[in-house]
């Protein structure tokens, strides 16, 4: 799958304009088909479809387990690319339920919800107490941008990462979309049999702000722990506290905001 292609660019500096050339990210749209019935369509990186497909499937609680996704077809169509997903048996009635009254696609990462009482999805359970020292956080943090090749070539791309108790970065995906990577992130860690040790024990880290949306699936995941890069919106605090997530934000590497620590992992240093 290809995921940047090469464009001529010009270059404004102020002793003057030269001709260039740069890597620049595919944004594609994906459809995806659950058993038949149009349910979305994304703009992402046409890149590890079937992890996406999968995190996706989880959570939207379209399904429970990777189990349930009997069958993921990705191919390519003329405008883009097409997801086929053809759940379990037991799952088949809630896109039926979805797609009937579903009013419209958005781009946050709640695809179908028709009313705001739909935002009050079942969270799978309430994380475990996170075992993981700031120095770990720091190291996830300076190790990152290794992982992002695609970034590091386009400029534009997001990515989330597990990373264990020691900071060191077990899995990551990229996307143009921050959720679309995270759904990746799940998505894969459920076609390994369920979230590993590193993304339970450990903690999920996105180079994005921190939404509300981005809070329900790291629930989904089971990750004790969500550090991301830029900030969080006080719906993405409410949810994290309602269901005890440690949430951590604008984490750079001098310096990161500890939102929510339920377990009081984080103690105040005291004169």
């Amino acid at each position: 799958m290809t995921t940047s292609r090469v464009e001529p660019i010009l270059t404004l500096r102020q002793d003057g304009i030269s001709a260039a050339e740069r890597r620049i990210a595919i944004e594609a749209p994906v459809a995806i088909e659950v058993d038949g019935l149009g349910y979305a369509v994304m703009m992402m990186t046409p890149a590890d479809l079937a992890e996406f497909a999968i995190g996706f499937m989880l959570t939207e609680r379209l399904a429970d387990s990777a189990a349930d996704v009997v069958d993921v077809d990705p191919f390519e169509a003329d405008a883009g690319w097409i997801v086929r997903v053809a759940l379990s048996k037991r799952c088949r009635g809630r896109i039926q339920d979805r797609v009937r009254h579903r009013t419209s696609d958005t781009s946050c990462g709640l695809c179908g919800i028709a009313g705001l009482e739909q935002l009050r999805k079942p969270v799978p359970g309430r994380p475990g107490k996170p075992a993981v020292a700031p120095s770990a956080l720091f190291a996830a943090l300076d190790a990152l941008r290794t992982h992002q090749p695609l970034n590091a070539a386009t400029g534009a791309i997001h990515a989330a990462a597990a990373c264990d108790r020691q900071g060191q970065i077990v899995a990551a995906y990229e996307d143009v979309g921050r959720h679309n990577a995270l759904d990746k992130l799940i998505g894969a860690a459920a076609m390994r049999g369920g979230a590993g040790e590193g993304e339970r024990a450990g903690f999920i880290l996105v180079t994005s702000r921190i939404s509300f949306e981005m809070v329900d699936k790291a629930l989904v995941a089971g990750t004790p722990m969500l550090v991301g890069i830029s900030a969080p919106t006080s719906l993405a605090i409410d949810h994290a506290r309602a269901h005890g997530l440690t949430l951590l934000a604008l984490a750079r590497r001098d310096a990161i905001l500890v939102a929510n620590d339920p377990w009081s992992v984080f103690p105040v240093d005291r004169p």
